[in-house]
C-alpha cells in the first residue's frame, strides 16, 4: 500500500518538516558525489555514520572497538543517510504526507525533538534486537516511523489515499493503514529475528517498531501548541 494524500488539514505552514526533507536531500546528494568519486568512501561514509549494533554494544559492555563519540554520534547522523533513490524518495514522501500535521499539533521546535527521538529511540530498538550486527543501518524510516505513530493516535479517522499497485485506489482510515503498516514490521522484524537474516542487511524491522512505538508514547506527553487553531496556512 502506497500512501498518496490525507485530508487532515493543517493551520500552519510546515517549516521544520520542509528543512528536514530538504536536509536528507542535500545530504543524499552529497552522498552521491562521494559515491561517482570512490565507491570505497561511500561504504566508510555508511560505516562511520551508519548505526553498527555491534560497536554500540561494545561500548556498553565496557569492551568498545570504537571510541564512544565513533559508536554513539551515528544514532543521529544515521537519520539523514539513504541507500539508494527509491529508499529516499520513500521516506521523504511519507514525511511529507504526515509530518506536516504533527508539526501543526506540537509546533515546529517540539516537532524537531519530537521527530530526533523517535530517530534515536528507532536506532536503540535496532541496536537491542541487533546485537550482533556489524552491518550500517541508515535512513530517516525509524524517526517517520515515530511520525506515523504519533498520526495513528491523533488522526485514526483521518481519511488516507492509498494505492494498491498496479491500479487500485482506495480511502482508507487512518488507523487501518498505518496499524496494517506496523504489523507488517512487526512480522517482518520477528521473521528476520527467527532467521537470523539481520547480519546480511536489508530493512530494518526494528528500529521502524522502535520508531512507531515510541511516537505513541510520546505524542501523549508532548503537549498541543498553544492557540493552534489561530494559526493560518499561507
Amino acid at each position: 500500500m502506497i500512501p498518496l494524500r490525507d485530508d487532515q488539514p493543517t493551520f500552519s505552514t510546515p517549516f521544520v518538516n520542509y528543512f528536514l526533507i530538504v536536509l536528507n536531500v542535500l545530504v543524499f546528494l552529497f552522498e552521491l558525489s562521494v559515491g561517482a568519486q570512490s565507491p570505497r568512501q561511500l561504504n566508510t561514509l555508511m560505516f562511520q555514520f551508519g548505526v553498527v549494533p555491534r560497536h554500540a554494544v561494545g561500548l556498553l559492555t565496557g569492551t568498545p572497538t570504537f571510541a564512544p563519540a565513533a559508536a554513539l554520534v551515528p544514532m543521529l547522523t544515521s537519520m539523514f543517510l539513504h541507500a539508494s533513490w527509491s529508499h529516499i524518495i520513500g521516506n521523504m514522501w511519507v514525511l511529507w504526507i504526515f509530518g506536516d500535521n504533527i508539526e501543526d499539533y506540537l509546533g515546529h521546535f517540539r516537532y524537531l525533538v519530537f521527530y530526533l527521538l523517535s530517530g534515536l529511540a528507532a536506532g536503540f530498538a535496532h541496536i537491542v534486537l541487533n546485537v550482533t550486527s556489524r552491518v550500517p543501518s541508515v535512513g530517516a524510516s525509524g524517526a517517520i516511523a515515530g511520525v506515523m505513530g504519533a498520526y495513528f493516535v491523533l488522526y485514526p479517522r483521518a481519511r488516507v489515499l492509498t494505492w494498491f499497485p498496479p491500479i487500485f485506489f482506495f480511502h482508507l482510515p487512518a488507523w487501518l493503514m498505518l496499524g496494517y503498516w506496523f504489523v507488517l514490521q512487526f512480522l517482518g522484524g520477528t521473521s528476520n529475528t527467527i532467521a537470523e537474516t539481520a547480519q546480511s542487511g536489508g530493512i530494518a524491522f526494528w528500529a521502524h517498531v522502535g520508531g512507531f512505538v515510541a511516537g505513541i508514547l510520546m505524542i501523549k506527553l508532548f503537549p498541543q501548541r498553544p492557540h493552534r487553531y489561530r494559526y493560518g496556512t499561507w
